[in-house]
C-alpha cells in the first residue's frame, strides 16, 4: 500500500523515471538491494520508485506503470527480483547483481555502508545511464 502512495505523489508532482525493484531474500546481499534503493529514493527524491520483488507479479506489473526504465537490482545469482519481473510479463533495463560487483554473500551478516555505497554507485554509472547494459 505504501508503494501506491508514493507513486500516486509521484505521478502528481514530478514523472517518475526509473522503477528500481530489489531482491526478496533475506540474506545479506538481499538487504542491500532493498538498502541501496532506499538511499536512492532520498538522494534523487522523484527520480526512482521503489517496489520489492515480494509483491505478486499482477501488483508489479501494476505498479510499474509508465518507468521509463527498469532497473532490477539481484542480491545473488539466484536472481528473485528478475524472476519475479519476469513473471509480470516484463524485462529490465538494466540487470545488477550485487555479488558480480564483488560483495560476498554471507548468510545474515550485518549490510556495511560501504557496500551500500558500491551498489548505489552502480545504479547512478549504469543504471542511470543511457547505455546500461544488462549482466
Amino acid at each position: 500500500m505504501r508503494l501506491r502512495v508514493r507513486r500516486d505523489l509521484l505521478r502528481s508532482h514530478i514523472p517518475m523515471t526509473f522503477a528500481l525493484i530489489t531482491c526478496s531474500g533475506v540474506s545479506n546481499t538481499g538487504k542491500l538491494t532493498t538498502q541501496a534503493a532506499q538511499v536512492l529514493l532520498q538522494r534523487k527524491p522523484g527520480q526512482y520508485v521503489w517496489m520489492h520483488a515480494k509483491q505478486s507479479a499482477a501488483m508489479l506489473d501494476a505498479e510499474l506503470g509508465d518507468a521509463e526504465k527498469v532497473i532490477v537490482l539481484d542480491g545473488c545469482t539466484d536472481c528473485c527480483a528478475t524472476k519475479k519481473l519476469t513473471a509480470a510479463g516484463h524485462t529490465s533495463d538494466c540487470h545488477i547483481i550485487a555479488t558480480g560487483l564483488g560483495i560476498e554473500k554471507n548468510g545474515m551478516a550485518d549490510v556495511r555502508f560501504d557496500e551500500i555505497e558500491k551498489v548505489v554507485e552502480a545504479i547512478l554509472n549504469n543504471g542511470g545511464a543511457e547505455s546500461c547494459t544488462k549482466t
